[in-house]
């Protein structure tokens, strides 16, 4: 591990009650509130949330709620706007669980559920631009992306078929192409908002980061050479009143300007893979994590410019994670390693690893985990889920299982007093009221 030793600030207060101080990062209407998830990881993409009450236990049959059939496999999470949830699917062609069928049976799915029953309200289907990959490596599938909304629109992202808009009725608003490119491993970052932009990670389809205009789907920029990047950007705010949107990509860490789209400034992360986890931050501090061996975790401070790697880069570590992003929380980093079934809970200041502690029975983990409550959610891809006390002791709480021999690829979503889960077959809703 190489340190560099520089002060954190006061943490923030909950990222929920940042993101709505920071109002100009997401531009928000006023039908969303803090109880919402509009978007993969929730508010900031930070995968944490205020709630309290979330239920620490449950199975088949106790504290499920309600549990819906879906229209078809996907690894996308599910997103809560007031009383509707949100979530893409696909059918039709490589579905893992039915016959292979044939590309032009392939049909892309965004779905609408009702949040207190469950209810499909509408499914509107998509026909994909193809060729489409004959195949994807270990089933992620045609629906990876994780959909957005600013409480008035859906936007969904669904690789070479483009960027939607849609109205919240499923009326499609518009559609826009940011690139034809394809990948064994399929597409993956969702998109996030920005103002008036829809700002989208098109590494697979064109290399580059898009800004689309939320109201037309006109571009608007586009920053080329992001290389091997399949992580979600993030919105940074500076102290200054600022922005920037810093995402992963093959051996950097990027800051780029949200209104010009101009690079502001670039950090060697010495990871030599590609970049799957998102950024999280806090105070203006940026943990990216990624890659298979050797570095595999950077802390770098936004608001530099230029190559800031000898001036704002924090420590690097070689412990980190491929897959799933991590999450900051009273100034401690925590993650799990995709296949290792390890927890890790590191010093955010110092990269000084905390605790290291392998879970029984994990197998593979590509969810990233959710806060609430005090408590660290980690989903398997078996759907068993470990309870964690979110803290410098490790401390495993509970480890429960549906009995479900469906794969769970998407990350958890927090709403009010409940959890969400979702399958490449069904979407649960975990409460203990």
């Amino acid at each position: 591990m190489t340190l560099m030793h520089r002060p954190l600030s006061q943490p923030w207060l909950v990222f929920v009650a940042g993101c709505v101080m920071f109002a100009g990062e997401c531009q928000l209407s006023a039908q969303l509130t803090e109880s919402d998830w509009p978007q993969f990881r929730g508010w900031g993409g930070a995968g944490v949330s205020a709630s309290r009450g979330l239920p620490l236990s449950w199975s088949a049959t106790e504290n499920v709620v309600w549990k819906t059939a879906l229209p078809g496999p996907g690894a996308s999470s599910p997103i809560v706007v007031g009383d509707k949830i949100f979530l893409t699917c696909y059918s039709g062609y490589n579905n893992p669980r039915q016959e292979r069928g044939e590309p032009e049976q392939l049909r892309l799915h965004v779905v609408c559920l009702h949040r207190e029953s469950g209810q499909i309200l509408w499914n509107t289907e998509v026909a994909p631009k193809l060729p489409e990959q004959p195949s994807i490596r270990e089933n992620h599938g045609y629906a990876s992306s994780t959909p957005v909304s600013d409480g008035e629109r859906v936007y969904v992202f669904f690789g070479k078929t483009g960027v939607f808009a849609f109205d919240l009725r499923g009326k499609e608003l518009w559609r826009a192409d940011v690139g034809s490119g394809l990948n064994g491993w399929g597409s993956a970052a969702s998109p996030i908002l920005f103002g008036d932009l829809v700002i989208v990670n098109a590494s697979v389809e064109s290399q580059s980061l898009v800004a689309l205009d939320k109201m037309s789907g006109r571009d608007v920029w586009r920053v080329k050479d992001i290389r091997e990047a399949w992580n979600t950007p993030v919105v940074v705010p500076l102290k200054d009143g600022r922005h920037e949107i810093v995402l992963g990509k093959l051996q950097q860490v990027v800051g780029v300007d949200p209104v010009t789209g101009g690079e502001l400034w670039h950090c060697a992360n010495d990871i030599t893979w590609y970049i799957a986890p998102s950024v999280v931050v806090q105070d203006g501090i940026v943990w990216s994590i990624g890659g298979r061996s050797g570095v595999a975790a950077v802390a770098v401070r936004a608001g530099g410019r230029g190559d800031v790697t000898s001036t704002h880069r924090l420590w690097t570590s070689h412990k980190g994670s491929n897959v799933t992003s991590p999450l900051i929380h009273e100034g401690h980093l925590y993650w799990m390693h995709e296949n290792l079934g390890i927890a890790y809970c590191a010093e955010g200041d110092t990269g000084k690893l905390v605790y290291e502690e392998r879970l029984p029975r994990a197998g593979q983990v590509y969810a990233s985990p959710v806060l609430a409550d005090g408590k660290l959610y980690y989903v398997a891809r078996i759907g068993r889920t470990f309870v964690l006390a979110a803290g410098p002791r490790f401390q495993l709480l509970a480890t429960n299982d549906l009995d479900d021999s469906s794969t769970f690829n998407a990350s958890p979503a927090v709403t009010g007093r409940r959890l969400l889960l979702r399958s490449d077959r069904y979407l649960y809703c975990l409460g203990s009221e």
